[in-house]
């Protein structure tokens, strides 16, 4: 990229890297690293299971924020409307897509993926790298912790790749999906990677990427484009580390900075729970069809564990893509009949292998999001139905196992539970207080 050039390079040479290291543990390759990379707007339409979104708010009520990159514009359109599940109730099967990277390029895979949205009404997160917002020649706006200022292992941009960027975020924020970050430079491995970065270093990891999105105008001079049509510091709230590095000091940097989620662990398909006051809403283990292990549900983790490379056999590339739109469609099905966990898939916007992760990913969208009770959803929408719910129903739920459907059925699982004689004592008492007091 750079839009097409540096940026693409910076990427694949940091993507080659991660594959030849990780590729020395293909005996392993259960999990792998979680490689990372990034990289005309049209009617919304509405966010699975919601109710008819929020209209945009009249030209006339947009707030510009700062030197007007962003802008406050009333509530976010299309979003659901949560209710606590009823007793008995069985869950909905959720779903999440999201993107790390985020940026459009040549290739155009942002917009690509927009409409496939729209096409299956499903909403996604898109994770943005800050640095998608930088130009090269202000490169050295970027201070990045431990390394020198203008380091970048995922490059920068240019003008036209920051105009095209920020059109397809603008879109996609309208039609309902969310804006996340996946930092900025992308820094990683044992040495000189996020994982050896301290609390305070990823609050200024945190405070830059923000900066980058909240002042892309006067970085880029490109005064006349529309603001993006959120303010960031209230659109962000969760999170992709690099290479899935560095989770422990994120969370607790990003606890205090009032981040709802993380998903930057790796975890099986169980219901989540809160780390530090985060929704842990990590990386999945899922089938590889054929073969005897499970890996991330991730194009790059995918690729890893067939050709080791992103320019493999040409031969192979539409089985790779198959296993692949497989595996997830299986992990699915496991949830979907057993335990409702939600799926949680993670991509980047990469023609890896002849495009065939991207072709495996629309056919899984194609395949699960039109099915009865499903919800395809953004990061922070998923969070949403979480904190809706009454906690000791979630909890129950989280004692049922990868593909566990409950015991009974979900209506006697989740049925109402008797309240113990000792607190009905407790209750009578205060109502007969109560009826005293009167």
């Amino acid at each position: 990229m750079n839009a097409a050039g540096s940026r693409t390079a910076g990427r694949r040479t940091t993507v080659h890297r991660r594959t030849l290291a990780v590729g020395a543990l293909a005996t392993a390759l259960i999990t792998g690293l979680a490689g990372c990379s990034g990289s005309g707007e049209t009617g919304p339409s509405g966010a699975p299971g919601a109710r008819k979104g929020q209209a945009a708010a009249p030209e006339s009520a947009v707030r510009l924020i700062g030197d007007g990159s962003t802008a406050f514009t009333g509530a976010q359109p299309h979003q659901p409307t949560w209710q606590r599940m009823k007793p008995g109730q069985k869950p909905p099967q959720f779903v999440v897509f999201s993107w790390d990277g985020a940026g459009e390029d040549s290739q155009k895979l942002f917009s690509h993926f927009r409409k496939v949205g729209k096409k299956y009404n499903a909403t996604m997160t898109y994770f943005l790298s800050g640095v998608y917002l930088l130009p090269e020649e202000k490169s050295k706006l970027y201070d990045p912790p431990q390394h020198s200022a203008g380091r970048s292992d995922i490059g920068f941009n240019d003008t036209e790749g920051i105009r095209a960027t920020v059109r397809e975020l603008r879109g996609a924020w309208q039609e309902g999906n969310e804006i996340g970050t996946h930092f900025n430079g992308h820094f990683c491995g044992p040495e000189s990677g996020v994982g050896n970065w301290s609390v305070d270093d990823w609050k200024s990891e945190i405070s830059q990427a923000k900066s980058f999105v909240k002042n892309w105008k006067t970085n880029s001079g490109l005064k006349a484009e529309q603001p993006l049509p959120f303010d960031y510091d209230k659109e962000l709230v969760g999170a992709r580390t690099p290479c899935l590095e560095g989770r422990k000091n994120f969370v607790q940097a990003a606890s205090q900075l009032g981040f709802r989620y993380d998903t930057s662990g790796v975890n099986d398909q169980i219901w989540p729970e809160k780390d530090n006051g985060l929704w842990d809403l990590s990386m999945q283990l899922v089938p590889v069809p054929g073969r005897a292990f499970q890996t991330l549900a991730m194009d790059y983790n995918f690729l890893v564990n067939q050709s080791g490379t992103t320019q493999g056999d040409p031969a192979k590339h539409q089985f790779w893509g198959n296993q692949m739109r497989d595996g997830l469609v299986q992990a699915f099905d496991r949830s979907y009949q057993g335990n409702r966990a939600p799926l949680i898939i993670g991509n980047h916007f990469e023609s890896w292998n002849g495009g065939t992760y991207m072709r495996a990913i629309e056919e899984t969208i194609s395949t699960v999001c039109v099915k009865k009770d499903v919800k395809c959803v953004s990061f922070r929408q998923l969070a949403d139905w979480l904190d809706a719910q009454d906690p000791a129903v979630l909890a129950k739920m989280r004692t049922l196992k990868v593909g566990e459907a409950p015991p009974g059925g979900w209506a006697t699982f989740l049925a109402p539970q008797p309240v113990p004689p000792a607190k009905q004592n407790a209750q009578q008492d205060v109502k007969q207080n109560a009826k005293h007091d009167s």
